[in-house]
């Protein structure tokens, strides 16, 4: 386990690979980077430096929770740190879900420092933005309204990163109860203005102005609906569209052992596209 200060915040990394064109992969939610090490293992195996990483208040990384920018910005920024610190710049960014949305944000933010987008399961739509600010945000501030920190440090996902940080439940009980909901608020908004975007965290010119290559595999559910992954690629002024699923899904959210299951065309798509495009 390989640990860095990034902007104040104890982030857990790992590369994977030892030589090639740099990549950073990020998995969906506040999930952990073990869900994309398999993956990252099969672009090692195939010449490429894969850094995945814990973002804050993800797996065994620090909880910081608080600024004005919203979560995803803050994700966005602290990866574009660690990867400058690795000298990695500029590298292939990619990310399922909301670390799909993270990879945009982080091409927007910093232009010229991503060479190439893999980007899969993409989120968008009134659904998706209510679902995700309640999952995300909602069920906090409920927690901290009802029972201050310690219920909030005792919520599944927050007794995960404990489990996985012991030093997390003191910095989480070490908030104030105020503005740790304040901040969940802020947050939550981001969710809630976005769910008439194209790509929640991405308007229209937004998209039109991220250049680089780009493959969007779209998911198959209420979250990640077949339509908008294929909205995104059109949207995206040079991306491909790759499906791996073509019927769309009567669930919140497809199980990831589906995902899993077709990890080797997943792989072979994005090796393809790499090296037609870079």
């Amino acid at each position: 386990m390989t640990r860095a200060t990034v902007r104040g915040v104890e982030l857990n990394y790992e590369i994977v690979g030892d030589e090639g064109p740099w990549a950073a992969l990020m998995p969906g939610g506040r999930r952990s980077m073990e869900i994309v090490r398999s993956l990252a293992g099969r672009m090692a195996a195939a010449g490429y430096r894969v850094v995945i990483h814990d973002r804050r208040n993800c797996g065994a990384s620090s909880v910081a929770i608080g600024g004005e920018a919203s979560e995803y910005e803050h994700w966005a920024d602290d990866l574009h740190a660690l990867l400058s610190r690795l000298g990695a710049l500029p590298a292939i960014v990619g990310g399922s879900s909301s670390g799909c949305r993270t990879a945009l944000t982080f091409c927007l933010r910093h232009p010229g420092a991503a060479r190439a987008l893999l980007l899969w399961r993409v989120t968008g739509g009134e659904f998706a933005a209510a679902h995700l600010a309640y999952s995300y945000y909602t069920q906090f501030i409920e927690a901290a309204e009802a029972g201050g920190m310690e219920a909030v440090a005792e919520t599944e996902h927050f007794s995960e990163l404990i489990a996985a940080n012991p030093g997390n439940r003191d910095r989480l009980l070490s908030m104030a109860v105020d503005d740790f909901t304040a901040a969940m608020a802020r947050w939550r908004t981001y969710f809630l203005d976005g769910a008439e975007l194209p790509v929640i965290g991405a308007g229209e010119a937004d998209l039109a102005r991220i250049a680089v290559p780009a493959i969007v595999v779209p998911g198959c559910d209420r979250i990640h609906g077949i339509e908008t992954g294929r909205r995104a690629q059109r949207l995206l002024p040079d991306a491909e569209l790759f499906e791996l699923f073509h019927v769309q899904q009567d669930v919140d959210m497809y199980p990831l052992e589906h995902w899993d299951a077709r990890e080797g065309e997943l792989a072979a798509a994005f090796l393809a596209f790499l090296e037609r495009r870079l």
